[in-house]
């Protein structure tokens, strides 16, 4: 009886080993996010938050206390939303030519949806940079935007098109033996069940055009300084606490949103059930 007590932890760990080590790496990859946390309530004695001295709430009452930093965090944000909104439309639409249409050089067009994905972002922004020199298009606001399209496009189009190609053809077909038009039966069942495709690319798109710093620094004028470039420069003289805050919230916003997602799902499930 005690040798076989004595197993039972290792019997134990061993049937969730695969559970433990993904708990481990979700864990290691959080744990980041609360430091970031943790030190936004921080008061810092000097320039440098990397010290925890007092609890403080100063930052998160007066978040846009840093001169520019609010300017940085509106501009990044409003790019940010057009540049999911351009991605996604255009996104969805070549996403539905390349699942549902054969066409002469599809496998070209597949092949290149994935080269902007697959090279270096150094490579893709140095490239862009140098067209828009050589079209003697002025840096700034829509040289920035029209970059973080083109790298979004990729990630929507993956995103929506393993969407479609996983719905079920047959309730298409059953809305036109119903009578539905065309634009009815894409409405009423194509664009509601690729919804959740659509709205992962959309998601997708907003975070990397938010936090992208390396297509931003290429194609990006003296004027037009985003929220990752401030926090980029700002770290030469120290980086206020109101960046850790505008993280926090950014992080906390995302896990609503996932949650949202979540919950939703799981009451259509009930609900169809």
């Amino acid at each position: 009886m005690t040798a076989v007590t004595s197993w039972a932890p290792l019997r134990w760990l061993r049937r969730n080993a695969v559970v433990l080590a993904g708990l481990a790496g979700l864990l290691y990859l959080l744990l980041p996010n609360a430091v970031v946390m943790l030190f936004s309530f921080n008061n810092p004695a000097g320039r440098f938050n990397y010290e925890w001295r007092t609890f403080s709430t100063e930052a998160w009452t007066n978040p846009c206390g840093v001169a520019d930093m609010c300017g940085s965090l509106t501009l990044s944000l409003r790019i940010a939303v057009l540049a999911t909104l351009g991605a996604t439309a255009f996104g969805t639409l070549a996403a539905f030519a390349l699942a549902r249409h054969r066409f002469r050089g599809r496998g070209a067009a597949n092949g290149l949806i994935f080269l902007p994905m697959a090279m270096p972002e150094v490579v893709m922004a140095a490239s862009l940079g140098t067209l828009f020199l050589n079209m003697r298009v002025g840096f700034g606001f829509t040289t920035i935007l029209i970059a973080h399209i083109m790298f979004c496009l990729s990630f929507v189009v993956v995103a929506v098109k393993a969407r479609v190609a996983s719905m079920d053809p047959r309730l298409e077909e059953a809305a036109r033996d119903l009578y539905a038009g065309p634009l009815q039966t894409f409405l009423r069942v194509t664009l509601p069940l690729a919804a959740p495709g659509i709205a992962a690319g959309a998601l997708l798109s907003f975070a990397l055009s938010f936090d992208d710093f390396v297509v931003t620094q290429f194609n990006a004028g003296p004027s037009t300084v985003t929220f990752p470039m401030f926090v980029w420069g700002a770290a030469q003289r120290g980086v206020p606490v109101q960046v850790n805050v505008i993280g926090t919230a950014m992080f906390l916003i995302a896990v609503g949103i996932v949650l949202a997602g979540q919950l939703t799902a799981r009451r259509r499930g009930r609900s169809t059930a």
